[in-house]
């Protein structure tokens, strides 16, 4: 196969060799626009997994990079004159430039032939596309390929918002990969630093925009403000000098970093490869790696004897989706750094946890595995900041709100069971809820308990007024007599996303003609086509249903529930007035959010000043639409939780979406987690959270990292009622009370799970 490599960086180097090991007939050319030994960055780190994928795929390569690296375990964090340490973490660095050497010799040993200084245009591109099988795009982040087809690999650049310089130095930093974080007049300032060979390092300076522009970090010239960063860390630096690859076009100079995707990876017969196809923020340090691991697997489709078109299109699809796994923590590592002045101002400790977890990438139990001490050390901080002297996992960790104290942090979210009949709770609810209270949560939230029979979503939605009174409180005396959870009441009005059929025959859908009934809401606006349309509501209706709130809020605490939540999220009625997309009203409940926020703040006020002091109160918000155009943002949701905090509100749940059927929202494990963080370390209030958490790895990540307070489980537990006790045992916990009657239960599966350990040992 004739080929030709438009780049000869770490990736299409890679895929050269890795060609010519599979078949030593190809013809191969690497064309480079730079010298040999040209080349832009310090250091290149790589992890031993990825070696090991090195080593399979060739060792005499693997050895000769091996050979040249600087080896680190330990990762420390530095902010001012606190630092913290932790290990285990196997890293290895090495020159980009002696990479590259490396990698040259390797290539021309199998016969690959090397052309620098090559300046390729848009015309040779399109003469190699006829003169060449393939052409391998391995041409940067700032692809002229890519921008040539751009209509066919139609990619999307997210230009980063904060600012970074690339730099080395002699002040070796052959202890740790090293974060080192400097308060400056002009804000916060911080430093990436790593060892590349004996005795260079690389060091990255980094700040977000105000702080960037604040030092003139934009006007000045490339020496003076090296000098300026060198004054800045000057006491980590060890009196050696900052040094620049000033030769380079990009060498040295402040730039911001572009997230790169593209929709397509090939087009014909070319095809795309490392930062051409996609960039990973250099923060998790994997660029290269993805780089080098799709040359492996695109050498091996091209050599696995299928037509050219099939083998791109098992390329893009199978390496497209690996790729975004890692691509998807370095854009989380890239926001925690965009957003890291939130956290500056927490412990240490749990400064230096969230730094080692902020990609999601490295887990609570990872951690166990990595650094043991250091891990029981931050768990023994966390349940000492909780008041207890237990060594347990956050999760564990008591918790109060108000007065009202748990024992731990597990909470079982709201769950609509659609099993009322007219408005009253049954014998499903009372088993429902009482086996979750038995299984070792927390905090047990009930669904939505409606105020009114107009207020509920479909027939089967429970009330809260006077004549549930009794069911509910059969279920609060008996959780509270045989268990140690404790039981919330989640009150609201469905507005317009009520009168819809059960979940299970057709959920948001309209009921049958004559069964449906009037609705309220912020605005008429029906949910879908076919739904009932709701009545924009008046004065008289609003202050009809703040008499049903009161009432539900009376009743709730006549049943016996310890706390209650205002349901102000997913479109319902409250959060119908909240946002912009379902609030079009033009009096002075509509237009600004302080406009939309009245009524809102007007029901909490009148439940909280029915509700007894001591008993805590939550409310729950969407803390993002997720779609276009004026709509509530994550920005918006700290002024509403700001809003609330100053009503009094005890803590915030943060949910996000439902509010309208257009939205886009986007999934992912722990989704709902950074509008949570946000609004917790922002407004500085409790919150609690949900969102596709279903590990106690999920929960106990939140909680260390002061991401949430409390953590809520919703499917996990339709799954299995009983899942902290089961967590707790999956974890070695033996400290978790179990109901008396279950004790044989208990001793068994602590019995079965250290035997499965132990085989596995």
């Amino acid at each position: 196969m004739k080929t030709a490599i438009l780049g000869g960086g770490p990736a299409g180097l890679y895929f050269a060799i890795s060609m010519m090991l599979r078949n030593e007939d190809h013809d191969i050319t690497v064309f480079e626009r730079n010298k040999a030994d040209d080349t832009f960055g310090w250091g290149v780190v790589l992890s031993d997994e990825t070696m090991s994928n090195f080593e399979e795929n060739d060792p005499i390569s693997e050895k000769m990079i091996r050979d040249s690296f600087a080896y680190w375990d330990d990762v420390k964090t530095i902010r001012g004159d606190e630092s913290m340490t932790s290990s285990g973490h196997g890293f290895c660095g090495i020159g980009r430039k002696k990479l590259l050497l490396l990698l040259q010799e390797r290539a021309r040993q199998l016969g690959v032939k090397l052309e620098f200084e090559s300046n390729i245009t848009a015309d040779d591109i399109a003469k190699m596309k006829k003169d060449y099988d393939v052409v391998v795009a391995s041409d940067g982040l700032n692809s002229m390929t890519r921008t040539i087809f751009e209509d066919k690999f139609k990619p999307q650049i997210d230009m980063r918002q904060n600012h970074f310089v690339w730099l080395g130095t002699h002040q070796k930093f052959d202890d740790a990969f090293t974060f080192i974080f400097e308060e400056t007049e002009h804000g916060w300032i911080w430093a990436h630093a790593y060892q590349f060979d004996d005795d260079t390092a690389t060091f990255i300076v980094e700040c977000g925009p105000e702080t960037y522009k604040s030092f003139g970090f934009d006007t000045l010239n490339q020496q003076d403000s090296i000098a300026l960063c060198e004054k800045i860390f000057a006491k980590h630096l060890g009196g050696h000098a900052l040094m620049t690859n000033a030769n380079h076009i990009r060498g040295s100079a402040w730039i911001q970093f572009p997230r790169v995707t593209c929709e397509n990876w090939f087009f014909e017969n070319v095809v795309l490869l490392g930062d051409a196809s996609a960039t990973a923020h250099f923060s998790i340090g994997s660029g290269s790696k993805l780089g080098m691991e799709s040359a492996i697997m695109l050498a091996d489709e091209l050599n696995a004897g299928k037509a050219l078109p099939d083998a791109l299109e098992t390329y893009q699809d199978e390496r497209k989706l690996q790729v975004l796994r890692v691509t998807s923590a370095a854009r989380n590592s890239t926001e925690w750094f965009e957003d890291v002045e939130r956290y500056l101002g927490l412990d240490m400790m749990q400064l230096n946890y969230g730094m080692l977890t902020r990609s999601q990438r490295i887990s609570h139990e990872n951690l166990r595995m990595r650094d043991p001490k250091w891990l029981a050390s931050a768990e023994a901080w966390f349940q000492k900041q909780a008041g207890s002297t237990s060594t347990r996992s956050p999760m564990f960790a008591p918790f109060k709100l108000g007065n009202m104290a748990l024992e731990n942090r597990v909470v079982v979210s709201p769950m609509a069971q659609y099993k009322a009949k007219d408005g009253m709770p049954n014998d499903w609810h009372f088993v429902h809820y009482a086996e979750r209270a038995k299984g070792g949560a927390g905090l047990v939230f009930t669904e939505m308990l409606c105020v009114s029979m107009q207020g509920r979503i479909t027939p089967g939605c429970p009330c809260i007024s006077e004549a549930q009174i009794p069911a509910w409180k059969r279920l609060n005396d008996f959780a509270h007599a045989e268990t140690n959870a404790k039981m919330c009441a989640q009150i609201g009005h469905a507005g317009r996303k009520g009168s819809t059929r059960l979940a299970w025959d057709g959920i948001d859908q309209a009921l049958p003609d004559g069964e449906n009934w009037d609705l309220l809401s912020a605005s008429a606006i029906p949910l879908m086509d076919g739904n009932v349309v709701p009545k924009a509501m008046d004065r008289a209706d609003m202050d009809e249903v703040k008499a049903q709130f009161i009432d539900a809020v009376k009743s709730a605490d006549a049943a016996g529930f310890d706390m209650i939540e205002m349901h102000a999220a997913h479109g319902y009625l409250l959060a119908s007035f909240i946002s912009p997309v379902t609030n079009k009203r033009s009096d002075e409940y509509g237009g600004s959010l302080e406009n939309r926020m009245r009524y809102p703040l007007e029901i909490f006020h009148a439940m909280r000043d029915v509700w007894p002091a001591e008993k805590p109160m939550t409310v729950r918000i969407s803390a993002n639409d997720w779609m276009e155009g004026d709509s509530i943002t994550p920005e918006d949701a700290v002024e509403i939780a700001q809003m609330f905090k100053d009503a009094g509100v005890s803590a915030m749940n943060v949910s996000s979406g439902q509010t309208d059927k257009a939205e886009k929202p986007i999934y992912g494990r722990m989704f709902q987690v950074p509008f949570s963080d946000r609004v917790r370390n922002e407004v500085g209030i409790p919150t609690l959270v949900a969102g596709n958490i279903y590990e106690p790895d999920h929960v106990n990540s939140t909680l260390m990292a002061g991401r949430a307070d409390l953590v809520l489980l919703a499917r996990p537990h339709l799954a299995d009622p009983y899942w902290t006790l089961h967590a707790a045992v999956e974890l070695g916990d033996t400290e978790q009370e179990w109901p008396a009657p279950y004790e044989g239960g208990r001793r068994q599966a602590i019995t079965l799970a250290e035997r499965a350990k132990a085989m596995a040992t």
